[in-house]
């Protein structure tokens, strides 16, 4: 799901767009729906009638944990993220 938030702060995104990348026909894969469910993305309308796909403050807020974490080697639980060796 961060990688949603990640891709979406990179720039601005339509609905059209975001649903045309992020779609999946498999029900386990529920990235777009549980960004959703979360509050790490939000989706609304512009002044000009399209719909806009953008990432929260709380999904700026769990991408910006994720990459502090990862940067020192560790999950968001305190442990070692996965593909690290113990110093």
């Amino acid at each position: 799901m961060l990688d949603l938030v990640e891709w979406l702060e990179r720039r601005p995104r339509t609905y059209a767009e975001a649903i045309e990348v992020w779609r999946t026909s498999c029900p386990r894969l529920t990235v777009w729906e549980d960004a959703v469910d979360g509050g790490l993305i939000a989706i609304a309308t512009d002044a000009h009638g399209v719909l806009r796909v953008s990432a929260t403050d709380y999904g700026r807020h769990r991408l910006a944990a994720r990459i502090i974490t990862g940067a020192n080697g560790c999950d968001p639980a305190g442990g070692m993220a996965a593909g690290t060796l113990p110093p």
